[in-house]
């Protein structure tokens, strides 16, 4: 039986459905606070109006319901203090005590999240915020703890989270949002973008808390929260995937390049998932496998099935891997040695037989003929391409070089002719290309090209908030995300990421560890998808605002080994990742605010959603494989670290999952490393060749199948990195250091203000003032030939 996954009908995007990226914001361990949250409300609404309701009441009386909640806040009693935020977090909730349906619960959540934010709610949680982040004592005290709980990170969690929904629902734009709502929107992002009041931007204060977290100073940090919050706060003052394409097009505009050929957004909805290799063997049906004996006796028909494969190659073509080639003893070794290196157990039956597919999988003609006909992707050349391949033909037909003169063609025959012109056509000048140029001349003529103009975007003010810590928090981010992956091993030194989701009391009964466990996996989940998408939303703004500020983080992240850290997430059961279904439908919010909480079954906890994958985790997996792309692009010495850490076999297997956009970012990462793992890996993976050509960007004289390139030769990899780490800094000094004692810093020559500036003189120094002058100045010979000569 081959593993039989359907195409998986998923749909990329910025974030999961509002009601589900709400949800996640809570563990199930923090249901029982719901009603707390409540009964604070409650009690204190009781005491400011008399015989109405919250819904009842008109939008000026519930306006000053808050600023009196608001005034309340401002009290010494952290215990009152706390009580007042859980009023406002209910409110940020939706009010669900006078709510019916889950549909109310949302659109209350999401009116009294604009009100809040109109009577200055955030900005006052912000300021409660910093005193909880600078309390020393919950800090000591959770440091002196054996077991950090729940119960350590409550004044935090209540904070956190009525700033998570008030930045979720305002984010959220939606067609029949009132004109003072929009307003609203632009005003709320334009304060988390920009210092406001001499403070840095939001975001850097959650990335404090991650670096501080991660030191173990504040182990009590609900580290869940404040990645999600982090997430959002980046998403929504940056802009989410689908704003960044439109910026791309507005900056390639700016900068007079052509117009983009397609948008890649579109080109991968529109793709089709190819099927998976045929496996004899699945998890769970170890009865059915062969002995070894019997494996090596079956190696005699290898050959059979390799003269076969030309004409397999011509029938299934259009159906790609429905007869992958059964793997080859070279392929088998290095997957064990990629494990090795890893660090990782992979279950051996999780490795290609050595088997051939049974005769009852052939490939439908019909599922054939509905392929899409053409190549999803217009070609794009380099000018390094052109001017590599001029210079070979030179070489070749003339015995001498000009350079990189394209334009001369004189001496070179006909079809090397067409062969430029058709390579001229599909050149693809990048953003970075131009910026990269910018750069040089900016260095090569400081004085007379004068002083760079930067735009202050929301991005460029982000980056310069981050510049001098940003080695401290990609190393936090990696720390939380090891921590987080299901293949990590739990060791002693490793962090405690499950502050704000243990309860204060373990549990007693088989279902309440049931539970629990399910918790801990789905936050652990939430997690992981968190920061994968925030590295990948950093990486993309960054690169888009300038070429060297995303070549600092992406140094960063490989400097701390995010490589092999993506790899060893693979190295699991994807599959099986992906179908996960750790949560309980019953428990999530907004549901578990309307319905009374079911008693503790089996049925209760397995009674979740039909679906046939998990979103975040499907999400998660695509976004990991897209900032592997970003980090080993063009970039020869990463791609030999993919190489190195046997990362084909791993990431081969990915290919089970049926879904054309993670296949895509597979297939790309498969054809960076193709020339370097040797003609007989190419030679037995014909069908993943094959989809590498049908599914990724050609780049013409791209020698990828082959191994031919220059790129393929013995490199200096060291020297690549350390080249690109000097531009990197160049570039940060130059536009962000300020050195007074510079070359280029400006001198004063007026007489009068250099010798009417202040200078502070000891208090002695007038008892001993003439003694100074006759021994300092009047006694001094001055040498006018040597002051000269000196300066």
């Amino acid at each position: 039986g081959s593993v039989d996954c359907p195409t998986l009908e998923f749909e990329y995007g910025d974030a999961d459905g509002h009601a589900a990226e709400l949800s996640e914001l809570y563990s199930y361990t923090e249901n029982l606070e719901f009603t707390n949250n409540r009964r604070c409300f409650e009690e204190d609404f009781k005491t400011q109006v008399q015989g109405k309701e919250w819904l009842e009441l008109e939008e000026d009386a519930q306006k000053a319901y808050i600023m009196g909640l608001l005034d309340r806040l401002e009290v010494v009693s952290r215990e009152r203090r706390l009580k007042v935020a859980r009023a406002v977090l209910y409110l940020a909730q939706g009010t669900f005590g006078e709510c019916d349906s889950e549909v109310d619960v949302l659109h209350w959540s999401r009116y009294n999240c604009f009100l809040l934010y109109q009577m200055g709610t955030f900005s006052t949680f912000l300021e409660l915020l910093h005193m909880e982040i600078d309390n020393s004592q919950a800090c000591s005290s959770a440091l002196r703890k054996p077991a950090v709980s729940i119960a350590d990170s409550t004044e935090l969690r209540v904070l956190l989270s009525v700033m998570y929904l008030m930045v979720e629902n305002i984010r959220l734009e939606r067609e029949t949002d009132p004109c003072g709502w929009r307003t609203a929107r632009e005003t709320f992002r334009t304060e988390l973008s920009f210092s406001m009041h001499n403070e840095e931007p939001f975001a850097l204060l959650l990335f404090s808390m991650v670096t501080k977290f991660c030191s173990g100073l504040a182990p009590h940090f609900p580290i869940k929260k404040v990645l999600l919050l982090l997430w959002k706060v980046v998403m929504f003052t940056l802009g989410g995937f689908e704003h960044l394409q439109t910026l791309k097009v507005q900056k390639r505009a700016e900068l007079g390049l052509p117009p983009l050929a397609e948008d890649s957004i579109q080109v991968v909805k529109s793709m089709r998932a190819a099927s998976p290799p045929s496996y004899t063997l699945d998890l769970g049906e170890s009865q059915l496998a062969p002995p070894p004996s019997k494996l090596r006796g079956r190696r005699g028909s290898r050959r059979q099935l390799l003269t076969k494969q030309d004409s397999l190659d011509i029938y299934n073509e259009r159906d790609l891997f429905k007869t992958e080639e059964p793997a080859t003893e070279e392929e088998e070794e290095s997957a064990g040695d990629g494990e090795r290196t890893l660090d990782g157990e992979l279950d051996l039956l999780e490795q290609d037989p050595l088997v051939p597919p049974p005769p009852s999988q052939a490939p439908l003609s019909a599922e054939r003929v509905a392929f899409p006909k053409g190549l999803p992707w217009a070609p794009k050349v380099r000018q390094k391409d052109i001017e590599h391949f001029l210079e070979m033909s030179r070489n070749k037909f003339i015995g001498f070089t000009l350079g990189q003169d394209t334009d001369t063609l004189v001496g070179l025959p006909r079809p090397i002719h067409e062969s430029v012109k058709t390579l001229k056509q599909h050149k693809y000048i990048s953003i970075a290309d131009v910026q990269i140029k910018n750069e040089e001349e900016l260095e090569k003529c400081p004085m007379s090209l004068g002083e760079e103009v930067v735009p202050e975007t929301p991005c460029e003010i982000l980056y310069q908030g981050m510049l001098y810590s940003l080695p401290q928090y990609m190393i936090a981010l990696l720390k939380i995300l090891l921590a987080a992956a299901p293949t990590s091993k739990a060791k002693t030194d490793s962090i405690n990421i499950l502050a704000d989701v243990l309860p204060e009391e373990m549990p007693i009964t088989v279902l309440q560890s049931m539970k629990l466990g399910i918790d801990v996996n789905r936050h652990k989940e939430i997690i992981v998808k968190s920061i994968s998408t925030l590295l990948l939303l950093l990486l993309k703004h960054f690169k888009l605002n300038h070429i060297y500020q995303f070549e600092y983080v992406s140094q960063h992240l490989v400097f701390a080994n995010c490589i092999p850290l993506i790899l060893k997430f693979f190295n699991q059961n994807i599959l099986s990742y992906i179908t996960a279904k750790n949560s309980i439908s019953v428990l999530d919010y907004p549901c578990c605010t309307i319905q009374d909480l079911p008693e503790l079954t089996t049925e209760s906890l397995e009674a979740g959603d039909n679906s046939q994958f998990c979103w975040r985790n499907l999400f998660s997996c695509i976004n990991l494989l897209r900032l592997l792309n970003k980090l080993t692009k063009w970039k020869h010495s990463r791609t030999m670290m993919l190489v190195v850490f046997k990362s084909a076999p791993i990431l081969k297997r990915a290919l089970k999952v049926k879904q054309a956009m993670l296949q895509l970012y597979v297939l790309k990462l498969l054809k960076l490393q193709t020339k370097y793992l040797g003609r007989q890996w190419r030679k037995s993976n014909m069908k993943t060749m094959s989809a590498i050509y049908q599914k990724v960007r050609h780049r013409m004289n791209d020698d990828w199948a082959y191994g031919n390139d220059i790129d393929a030769r013995p490199w200096d990899f060291q020297a690549e990195e350390c080249t690109l780490r000097a531009n990197i800094e160049a570039f940060n000094s130059r536009r962000y250091d300020r050195p007074q004692d510079s070359e280029f810093s400006p001198v004063d020559n007026c007489l009068q203000s250099v010798l009417g500036q202040r200078l502070d003189l000891p208090e002695d120094f007038h008892y001993s003032y003439e003694l100074w002058l006759e021994r300092e100045v009047f006694s001094q010979p001055i040498c006018w030939e040597e002051l000269l000569q000196n300066h």
